[in-house]
């Protein structure tokens, strides 16, 4: 673990570590705790604020052999949850559409379909990026949303969604993605840098969370560069240096000199 980034690293692994999307949050673990699961989601919203990370906990909750009735987290300790925690699920297809995003790929997908889930409950499939098929092959999905089999459920992850035809998008309960707020953000990277043992001053992190424009993954990557820059002491100082970001003092006299 190690050697992982810290975005991999922390990667939530249940519903309850989510920051900052409590309002999808809620309506997922209801509908999981009173077995009212869709066959297919759209999650929508910019880039690194969980949209996999929770589609993953999603499988992982539908397919968890000792989650009792009405709880809706994972036990992360059954077969079935450690297969996807270590990325060794056959139950589990991540496709990403960028590269595979034409008819031919859609209709591997369907062919796939066809077979039951080999080791889990449900078959889960996570199409990333999904405003990127083709048009052919976004019509060849939107025949498998129509009828699909009861053990298989689709999860579409986009940032643009509307690329999306219309038709899809009426066939999936669609979840829209926030930004994660600065002090939500701080705060996360205060419980970062103590599990890291790394000694960080507020100012510092609150510059970070600033410039990660509401991206997590984003936060944790440049947190990472700024420790591989000036070790387990994370300055203020160091932070506007290494990001090359104006400093706030500065930026005040500034404008006061203005103004004056």
């Amino acid at each position: 673990m190690a050697n992982l980034v810290l975005y991999r690293k922390y990667r939530p692994r249940v519903f309850a570590e989510i920051i900052g999307q409590e309002h999808i949050v809620q309506t997922l673990t209801n509908a999981i705790a009173f077995n009212m699961t869709a066959h297919a989601y759209l999650f929508s919203g910019p880039r690194g604020i969980g949209k996999t990370t929770i589609a993953r906990i999603l499988a992982k909750t539908v397919n968890c052999e000792k989650r009792a009735e009405k709880e809706y987290e994972p036990c992360n300790k059954c077969p079935s949850c450690l297969e996807i925690n270590e990325n060794r699920a056959v139950d589990l297809v991540e496709i990403d559409a960028a590269s595979n995003r034409g008819i031919d790929d859609m209709k591997e997908l369907k062919g796939g379909i066809r077979f039951t889930p080999t080791r889990l409950k449900y078959k889960v499939f996570i199409i990333d990026e999904s405003h990127q098929l083709t048009k052919e092959a976004a019509n060849a999905l939107l025949k498998t949303l129509e009828g699909p089999p009861s053990y298989a459920i689709f999860i579409l992850a986009t940032t643009e969604k509307h690329k999306i035809i219309p038709t899809i998008l009426s066939r999936c309960q669609i979840f829209d993605f926030k930004r994660i707020g600065v002090l939500d953000i701080k705060n996360y990277l205060h419980k970062i840098a103590k599990e890291e043992g790394i000694t960080a001053e507020d100012d510092a992190l609150h510059i970070i969370a600033q410039k990660a424009d509401g991206a997590l993954r984003d936060a944790l990557s440049i947190f990472d560069r700024v420790v591989s820059f000036c070790g387990d002491n994370l300055t203020r100082e160091a932070v506007t240096e290494n990001l090359n970001v104006l400093d706030y003092d500065a930026y005040f006299k500034m404008t006061n000199l203005i103004l004056n």
